[in-house]
């Protein structure tokens, strides 16, 4: 399952996600997702895009196994050029928006907001 909690921990979007969620859940769901910390299933992130396929639990390290084997015998040099290529249209918008949010990440971390956030989800914890 997929969750985020920046919002309870009073903080903001990180990883690329204010970018990468709309585009790839659409804008409601995303909203849902960073702002309201509603989980998805795997199987939510698999139909929205976000991963290519689910492997069952017990036979995970076997399916990753296979995937990996095969890219191995791959051409490396292919491999890297076609990699580029496919995320070269948005490199440069993903380093643009993923400075932005450490920006933004590091203004929430000082405020009074997050502190107090922080400090409510700790002491949750404990209890």
């Amino acid at each position: 399952a997929v969750v985020s909690t920046q919002s309870t921990g009073g903080q903001s979007p990180e990883g690329c996600s204010s970018y990468i969620f709309p585009r790839t859940f659409g804008f409601a769901k995303a909203n849902e997702m960073l702002l309201a910390e509603r989980q998805i299933s795997a199987e939510e992130a698999c139909t929205g895009g976000l991963v290519t396929r689910i492997f069952p639990e017990d036979t995970f390290r076997e399916e990753v196994d296979k995937v990996v084997s095969h890219m191995a015998k791959l051409p490396p040099q292919s491999m890297i050029i076609s990699k580029g290529l496919i995320r070269q249209e948005v490199k440069e918008k993903l380093l643009e928006v993923n400075t932005r949010e450490c920006i933004t990440l590091r203004d929430r971390w000082l405020s009074d907001e997050c502190m107090t956030a922080i400090m409510n989800f700790l002491n949750r914890k404990k209890k």
